[in-house]
């Protein structure tokens, strides 16, 4: 079976890409059946990231060998929709760094459902622009009245934390943010507040050289409450919200307990790093929201998934939640 006329050109354009560039990939997206043998004669294999619509068309691909195979969800999806979850996939596996140039072929023209059409688009990608707009459309969705600047300050400190540790040692640790009245309302210190005496300037945590600081403070035991604003205003302190009616996947430990609980009584976002794996999770109304690995940079988005363990005591549920 031959490729379409004008799959074949497309695919000698992206191989001409891909040299010139360089690019560090070529995703594919089909919908259709393709000679997969032909179709590395014209591009390189290790380079090729493929993603299909079906599972017979993804059986046809692996029967080939040697192919990198996307698994991402079939559900009926745009095609940037597909193509920001192929990507996000692509970094989870460890196929794409951000920074990376990937060339994209698709069928970007519509067409009717149940009637796949042949790839008939290609566009290049730089990664780590197509992530961060991905990264803000992701936070704009949250329903909350923290501010996006605050919200993304936070997010960006949390993946840095969990990506690098502190001295060469993980850390884990959790951010409160907004509705900061009712949430020191559910909570004590565990130690002095190394906030206290500070201007609001000094504790803002959208100014880098507080970040820094932060990330020492970080490895104290408690949780760091920042105000809508992006003021932190204390640290080392243990939550005290009641856990009843929430669940969370086993392998979660206490700090994420606190997270779900402290979102599910207040308006507050609490974002939490996992100490064993750097992994960041958002959580809102007392669910997990989002999930970022700690990836070559912040702001790069997956699918929540289930991990043991997270160099924290494992929380059973709540007696009667």
């Amino acid at each position: 079976m031959a490729l379409p006329a004008q799959t074949a050109i497309l695919l000698k354009a992206a191989r001409q890409l891909a040299d010139d560039l360089p690019a560090d990939a070529v995703l594919m997206l089909t919908e259709t059946k393709l000679d997969w043998a032909e179709v590395v004669e014209i591009l390189p294999a290790e380079k090729l990231l493929i993603v299909t619509n079906d599972k017979e068309l993804t059986s046809e691909a692996q029967a080939h060998g040697g192919l990198t195979i996307l698994d991402i969800d079939p559900d009926p999806a745009s095609i940037q929709e597909r193509m920001s979850l192929s990507l996000l996939e692509a970094v989870a596996q460890d196929k794409l760094r951000s920074g990376a140039h990937v060339i994209a072929l698709y069928n970007g023209i519509g067409a009717e459902e149940d009637r796949p059409e042949p790839i008939d688009t290609l566009s290049i990608i730089h990664l780590g622009e197509h992530l961060e707009r991905l990264s803000a459309q992701d936070l704009r969705k949250l329903d909350t009245q923290v501010p996006l600047p605050t919200l993304r300050a936070v997010v960006d400190l949390a993946t840095e934390i969990g990506r690098e540790g502190r001295e060469g040692k993980p850390v884990g640790t959790m951010f409160v943010v907004g509705d900061t009245k009712k949430v020191l309302s559910m909570c004590r210190p565990l130690n002095f507040n190394p906030f206290r005496g500070y201007s609001a300037g000094e504790r803002d945590i959208r100014d880098p050289r507080v970040r820094e600081q932060i990330k020492d403070i970080a490895q104290l035991e408690g949780a760091i409450i920042i105000q809508r604003d992006g003021v932190a205003e204390a640290a080392g302190m243990y939550l005290d919200a009641p856990a009843e009616g929430i669940t969370l996947s086993k392998g979660l430990g206490t700090r994420h307990w606190a997270a779900a609980a402290i979102t599910k009584k207040t308006k507050a976002i609490a974002v939490c790093v996992s100490q064993s794996s750097g992994i960041v999770r958002i959580f809102q109304n007392g669910t997990i929201m989002l999930n970022i690995p700690p990836l070559a940079r912040p702001m790069i988005w997956s699918h929540f998934h289930m991990d043991a363990g997270d160099g924290e005591p494992i929380a059973p549920p709540p007696e009667g939640g």
